[in-house]
């Protein structure tokens, strides 16, 4: 018993297997570069000769011709970077639960929006209520939705996400619901359900999302949402209707001043890692953009595969996944679907120490983010993410997510020393995407709600003008 114990204990938690047919690609690449040297080489034997100054022009045509079949040579050699060893990771969903099923981090889940004229705030929802239907423990899962729009209308909208969460997460559960989007789902669904679902229950919850939406796109409509319902914040109803815990949701309007540079989505993402950090502090950071959903639930568990593997894990900043694309047109015509990047160059570029990050639908090491060692002489303190929690209560997440907090701080100077070492030294191994998991993840004043449940967990205050509201 106990060398099988120790055996599984040093089963890694993926593997990572190399592409098929390489042998046979790296024969017919060799045939092609041959064939461009053989162009070369033709070029220069066969250059016309110099002093003749009739035909002078021919010259330099061909040391034109010459010049762009160089060039377009040495691209094909770069481009070779990206195919001669492709690979794929595997994770092992199975052993991960058997280790560490009561270890798992939290994960903090960050969505961004900035308009809602051109990001509808249901299209948002739709995005929210599909990260909170991870199958992960919903007390380590929580949501942030950062809207630099401060948009009552969003704001609203998550409020009825919360409210509709209740219902969805529990039938996700039942039914193995994939997508989790409900959008996606009803869109995709044929009026029925898997596993034993009944036509009666998926009619039930379609009735409550169609209802839920139709007072959203209503409010959005008139540009008028309903009053809000403030209730006392030692109120714990924060549960579906089978009685378990919601995840935690954060909706953020950090401040912008019109002296202050907000540096658009990455300010956004600044602000949501200080604020995340004195609320929940999961040691794991997915950002998604608004208009994404999840298309497997099993996400979390096989990124944490590749984190909490003993042997390499320590190695790896972030686990990215590839994007895929609805409503594209016949055939592809404009190559919007991405499928040479993501089919080919990630997995080409992942065994060159991984892809550059795509800006979405990804996971990272709080403490990457935040600061670490770049080298024995770029030490960056870890324990930053612990000193904002302590020093700040929930009362002072307004500084937090303030436009004026990088400045004179020990943060911004932080962060600019690691901005600065990232240039001198290697940064940590990065995966790229792996193929059976997907994911799909007031101007001059601030708002920070939390809420979870859709239920008020405190009253708004006006404190210097920035309204701080927790539900």
């Amino acid at each position: 018993m106990g060398s099988e114990g120790h055996q599984q204990k040093q089963l890694p938690l993926f593997e990572t297997v190399r592409a098929k047919g390489t042998l046979l690609y790296r024969v017919f690449a060799v045939t092609v570069f041959l064939g461009i040297c053989s162009i070369w080489t033709y070029r220069l034997i066969h250059l016309p000769p110099a002093g003749q100054t009739r035909w002078a022009w021919r010259r330099y045509a061909w040391l034109g011709l010459f010049g762009a079949e160089l060039w377009f040579g040495f691209y094909w050699i770069l481009t070779q970077a990206s195919r001669w060893s492709p690979v794929s990771r595997q994770p092992f969903k199975d052993r991960l639960c058997q280790r560490h099923d009561h270890e798992l981090p939290g994960v903090d889940i960050f969505v961004c929006t900035a308009d809602p004229a051109i990001e509808p705030p249901a299209m948002v929802i739709s995005t929210v209520l599909s990260m909170m239907a991870y199958d992960y423990p919903t007390e380590k899962l929580a949501i942030y939705l950062s809207d630099d729009a401060a948009s009552e209308l969003t704001y609203y909208a998550l409020l009825e996400a919360s409210r509709f969460a209740k219902h969805w997460l529990p039938f996700c559960r039942k039914f193995k619901v994939q997508p989790t989007s409900p959008t996606a789902y009803f869109n995709s669904s044929t009026e029925s359900v898997g596993d034993g679902g009944s036509h009666e229950e998926f009619l039930e919850i379609k009735k409550l999302y169609d209802e839920t939406k139709h007072r959203i796109e209503s409010a959005c409509e008139h540009n008028l949402v309903p009053d809000k319902i403030l209730i006392d914040r030692t109120d714990s109803e924060a549960v579906d209707i089978e009685g378990k815990v919601l995840p935690t949701l954060v909706y953020m309007a950090r401040e912008k001043r019109p002296d202050y540079v907000h540096n658009f989505k990455a300010g956004a993402m600044n602000s949501l890692i200080r604020v995340s950090s004195a609320i929940t502090g999961g040691k794991i950071i997915l950002n998604v953009d608004c208009d994404m959903y999840s298309n497997n639930s099993d996400a979390i568990r096989d990124a944490l595969c590749f984190f909490m593997d003993e042997d390499n894990g320590h190695e790896i900043a972030f686990v990215q996944f590839p994007q895929r694309f609805d409503n594209l047109t016949k055939n592809d015509l404009y190559g919007s679907s991405l499928l040479v990047e993501s089919k080919v160059e990630f997995h080409g570029l992942d065994s060159h120490g991984g892809v550059l990050f795509i800006g979405s639908g990804c996971f990272h090491r709080r403490e990457i983010l935040c600061g670490m060692k770049f080298g024995e002489e770029g030490k960056i303190a870890a324990s930053m993410v612990s000193k904002i929690s302590k020093e700040h209560q929930l009362r002072d997440l307004k500084d937090l997510a303030s436009c004026t907090y990088e400045k004179n701080t020990h943060w911004g100077s932080e962060v600019r020393k690691l901005a600065r070492i990232t240039r001198h030294y290697s940064q940590p191994k990065r995966i790229s995407e792996f193929d059976n998991c997907d994911v799909f993840l007031n101007a001059g004043g601030l708002e920070i709600r939390v809420f979870s449940g859709g239920r008020d967990h405190g009253a708004g205050n006006q404190v210097q003008g920035m309204e701080i509201g927790i539900l």
